[in-house]
């Protein structure tokens, strides 16, 4: 196959000008055969094209593969100083990281929580200056923005922020109780107390729990000891059994319920053997009062100015309670024992009151005998108790 010498077009062998160039071609058909030297010289230029391109495009790959490198530092760093709590400084390394590698999603994500980081620091720190002033309602508020803040976010980065917040807000809540027990809160104020400070989950919240559960026991122990003293054993059981609820493990109550229950029965032991003593007193007096209420004192008889018989006496009354209506039933009797005659007389005052005297006097007129000759002899007293 015959070339042209020039520019290696085909051509043919009777041609005398190539078709392509234009130049004249050579007599000598030999020199119109295809020459290797040429042809090599002619793809040079491609070949070295393609080769400064794969050169180009590994340096850009070697470029990039170290910007990448840079990039993850910079990400590393930052991630750690966020760790640590140095939030502004991790944004700033996250900056770097996007400034170095434009693409890095995760440098991105992590610049933007950086900023919400430190946005949350600030309303925190906000928070413990409101709570210095005791303005604790504004502090919850702040904690509650701040925590809000974090509700579309997950990791252990959000965690380690979510502890943060957690500890600020559980020092609020301690700050807050401490300052109502300042106050001196009623007993039903210190059960709820007991309960807030029960639910912090923080070392510091223990000895305020414990302060408030003593506050409760020393409450329930007063009342308790007051009610047993005025012998209300049920009241003073009911108010320690209260106590006990906040404080199950109060030696001090512990102690007051068993020494409550003692004193209780006792006092209820006590009280029976009164009532029974009293149910005999009473059945004594009873008795007394029915059947031996009344005492002769005397008995005589002897004449009056009037030269009549008279009969006289005196009766005391020993019942507990007043009688009246006393009748004296008496009868005169001659000194040999013959009974001349039975009477009844109305004792004076109709009522007698327990230790006071009665007085009786009856005048015979018909009776014409020398006393010294005669006896009185009282056979029977009655009476009527009110």
């Amino acid at each position: 196959m015959f070339h042209c010498p020039y520019c290696g077009t085909n051509v043919k062998e009777k041609e005398h000008y190539c078709i392509k160039c234009g130049k004249a071609l050579p007599k000598d058909i030999e020199s119109r055969i295809f020459n290797k030297k040429r042809l090599n010289k002619f793809w040079y230029t491609p070949i070295i094209v393609a080769l400064l391109i794969a050169s180009f495009s590994g340096v850009y790959h070697l470029i990039l593969k170290n910007q990448t490198a840079d990039a993850k530092e910079f990400y590393e760093q930052g991630e750690q100083q966020f760790l640590d709590g140095n939030y502004e400084e991790a944004q700033k390394l996250f900056s770097k990281s996007l400034d170095v590698h434009r693409n890095f999603e995760q440098a991105e994500t992590s610049l933007v929580f950086s900023d919400l980081a430190i946005q949350i620091e600030e309303s925190l720190s906000n928070a413990k200056h409101l709570q210095e002033e005791k303005r604790f309602q504004e502090a919850s508020t702040a904690i509650h923005d701040a925590s809000a803040l974090l509700k579309n976010y997950n990791g252990s980065a959000v965690d380690q922020m979510i502890n943060q917040i957690e500890t600020v807000r559980n020092h609020l809540k301690i700050a807050e109780l401490t300052h109502s027990l300042e106050q001196g809160p009623g007993i039903d104020d210190l059960k709820i107390m007991l309960w807030d400070a029960e639910a912090i989950n923080q070392e510091d919240a223990r000895d305020l729990t414990q302060t408030i559960r003593n506050q409760i026991i020393d409450y329930s122990f007063t009342k308790a000891s007051e009610q047993l003293n005025q012998k209300q054993f049920n009241d003073a059981l009911l108010l320690v059994e209260d106590g006990l609820k906040y404080a199950p493990e109060s030696e001090k109550l512990d102690s007051l319920y068993t020494t409550i229950e003692k004193e209780k029965t006792a006092f209820e032991t006590a009280q029976q053997q009164r009532i029974e003593q009293a149910m005999n007193s009473a059945a004594q007096e009873n008795e007394l009062n029915e059947n031996d209420a009344i005492e002769l004192v005397s008995a005589s008889i002897k004449k009056n100015k009037q030269d009549h018989l008279v009969v006289q006496g005196e009766v005391k009354s020993v019942a507990t309670v007043p009688v009246h209506s006393v009748v004296v039933e008496y009868t005169i009797v001659a000194k040999d024992g013959s009974e001349i005659l039975t009477n009844e007389v109305v004792t004076f005052p109709d009522v007698l009151y327990p230790g006071e005297v009665g007085k009786f006097e009856f005048t015979h007129y018909d009776l014409n005998k020398k006393p010294s000759t005669l006896e009185v002899t009282v056979s029977k007293i009655t009476w009527y108790t009110e």
